[in-house]
């Protein structure tokens, strides 16, 4: 049989070897492995509600060890530390506490690389040192902690905290829009020393000229307005020049004090793209054709966030999105398990649409049409509808339809009987 590992367990890799696992692997066609540093996958995109602690990240895990046996595949807990493309190797540095720091080596036939992108700080100064991001839950929890214990250290005649949030993408606007819920829970129920959500300052500073720049100008702009009734300060058509610990400084030598900086301005590939020898593009991804494949290696496919792959017929990217994401994955399905019956099969992004969620006020949005490739501009409850129907369908595709519903309504109970944060 031949071996085909994929090297992360994000959005892609994940849905990837639970697709062949189920194709190839239940039938013992192939050995399917996949290797990831953490036991279990959270669906990146809810990231921001983590930080915000809307959400207890526990809920929504899929623990790895458990799909892997569900859908007949292998799991490797482990850090992919090196891969020797001549020899067609990886070598791996376990992460399980039983065997922590030891270290095995695997071979492949075929290996695709989803390990999915690391915030990109584009050089500027102080900005990775005293900026937190959103790269994982370890990093949204970390988040969460600090906010919480600034929040109980204001006091009545305390100065405010001051949250300043660079890059107005959807995931700063849906951190800033949960964030305002979270200030506003806290003040209802007493749960700190907070008096007023006024002692809370959120401030979205965005170098483009307007919030939601893949969304249409009107949606744009009601998302704005929304986060100005909200009480939450936009900045655009700023830049950042440096960052302390302090404070985050503009181009223009505007100063904005910041008891917390968090970076929501861009992605990039993940250091271990750089030892691989491969070709990349300026942000440190894989350079792939149109078949996924590393344009320099054919037994290398790449897909996700850790890629780069042009658009046919368009100077445009492949976005790093969750869609394109799960897109790439079920064409490489279909490639790598002989279901593609193109005579050379190429892969083909097709825009959905994009939604932004802005927490329990609401949310905006763009759907392609079922018919012509017109967007229809979707806002309030009916975008809110579907945006929660996205991240539902994707756990029907790797949970089944029975564990998603089961998991929806032990959601829906919980919501109902905890606190609408985590706040300890």
């Amino acid at each position: 049989m031949q071996t085909i590992v994929i090297a992360g367990g994000g959005v892609a890799g994940l849905e990837l070897a639970t697709r062949l696992g189920r194709d190839l692997g239940r039938r013992n066609k192939a050995r399917i492995v996949l290797v990831d540093s953490a036991p279990t996958h959270f669906w990146k995109p809810l990231l921001h509600s983590v930080a915000a602690g809307t959400i207890d990240p526990s809920h929504y895990h899929v623990d790895l060890a458990r799909q892997a046996i569900d859908n007949h595949f292998e799991f490797l807990c482990g850090e992919v530390v090196d891969i020797d493309r001549a020899g067609r190797t990886l070598k791996i540095r376990a992460r399980l506490p039983h065997a922590l720091g030891h270290e095995s080596v695997l071979r492949y036939d075929r290996l695709v690389l989803s390990f999915g992108s690391v915030t990109n700080f584009f050089g500027v100064p102080g900005a990775e040192t005293h900026c937190l991001s959103l790269d994982g839950v370890e990093q949204a929890e970390a988040f969460r902690r600090r906010f919480l214990r600034l929040c109980a250290a204001t006091s009545g005649g305390a100065p405010r905290v001051n949250i300043v949030i660079v890059g107005a993408g959807p995931t700063g606007v849906e951190l800033a829009a949960d964030l305002r819920h979270t200030v506003d829970t806290l003040v209802r129920y007493r749960l700190n020393s907070l008096e007023s959500p006024c002692q809370v300052r959120i401030t979205i500073i965005e170098r483009g000229p307007r919030l939601l720049p893949t969304l249409a100008p009107a949606l744009s702009e009601a998302a704005a307005r929304k986060l100005r009734e909200l009480g939450i300060e936009i900045r655009t058509n700023t830049a950042v020049s440096a960052v302390t610990a302090e404070h985050v400084t503009t181009a223009d030598g505007e100063v904005f004090p910041a008891a917390i900086a968090v970076w929501a301005a861009g992605v990039q590939g993940p250091a271990i793209n750089t030892r691989l020898g491969i070709a990349l593009n300026r942000n440190k991804q894989v350079l792939v054709d149109e078949q996924l494949r590393a344009v320099d290696d054919p037994f290398i496919h790449a897909m996700g966030d850790c890629s780069a792959m042009q658009v046919s017929d368009s100077t445009a990217m492949v976005p790093p999105s969750a869609q394109a994401a799960r897109q790439q994955a079920i064409f490489l399905h279909r490639l790598l398990a002989g279901i593609e019956r193109a005579a050379i099969p190429v892969f083909r992004y097709r825009d959905q649409g994009t939604l932004v969620s802005l927490g329990e006020y609401g949310a905006v949005g763009m759907l392609r049409q079922v018919i012509g490739d017109r967007y229809l501009n979707v806002q309030g409850a009916m975008a809110k509808a579907a945006y929660r129907v996205g991240y539902e369908r994707y756990v029907m595709a790797n949970l089944g339809p029975v564990r998603m519903f089961a998991q929806m309504l032990v959601r829906w109970a919980r919501s109902r009987w905890l606190m609408p944060v985590k706040w300890h």
